[in-house]
């Protein structure tokens, strides 16, 4: 989902509508507060904002300094958009870990263009850690299983190296496979590379 923040309501719907165009879908805050009272209300992930440098209430600046604080502008890419910006601005915010910085007027198609790059890198920090949660969920034994498996061990290898029996072995084993959500270690391989 594309979130646009921008005070300007001919800016936002207008967006709104050329994202909705590209088949994106599409959310317009009239407020910075706006958005980041929403912000607890949906989890990052396949997400982007636009965000007006400039707005009455907080800027966009501290909006992305509240994302940064709360770690999701890798979740969360910021995308700014100002009609007052400068080279410096620019730099500085793109140091600082936005994912662009356009001035207005701008051009629809390459600003959508960004827009989609953006999604997509959410998507793929938001996949990454999901992996990370799954795997921090393993019991320490569990983890000792996997990396065995993954290292290509059959399950009596396994119960060698570990000590165990093979029976315990296929109980980790399907254990790890349910939490890591795969169904085979070619799956499981193939998530973790």
């Amino acid at each position: 989902m594309l979130h646009i923040v921008d005070d300007e309501d001919v800016i936002r719907d207008s967006l709104v509508w050329l994202a909705q165009s590209r088949g994106i879908r599409a959310r317009g805050y009239a407020s910075a507060q706006g958005f980041l009272d929403q912000l607890g209300a949906f989890d990052p992930g396949g997400d982007c904002v636009l965000l007006d440098v400039r707005m009455p209430d907080v800027n966009g600046m501290a909006v992305f300094d509240q994302l940064s604080v709360r770690g999701l502008t890798a979740r969360l890419p910021v995308i700014f958009l100002t009609g007052h910006g400068d080279v410096p601005m620019a730099v500085d915010t793109l140091k600082r870990g936005a994912f662009d910085f356009c001035e207005k007027p701008f051009n629809d198609n390459l600003l959508m263009d960004r827009v989609e790059q953006a999604l997509a890198q959410s998507r793929q920090a938001s996949a990454a850690a999901a992996v990370q949660s799954r795997l921090a969920s393993l019991s320490t034994r569990e983890r000792e299983v996997l990396d065995l498996i993954l290292a290509g061990n059959l399950n009596k290898v396994v119960a060698d190296k570990l000590g165990i029996s093979m029976r315990t072995v296929e109980v980790h084993r399907a254990h790890v496979f349910d939490k890591m959500q795969v169904k085979t270690a070619v799956e499981l391989a193939g998530l973790l590379k």
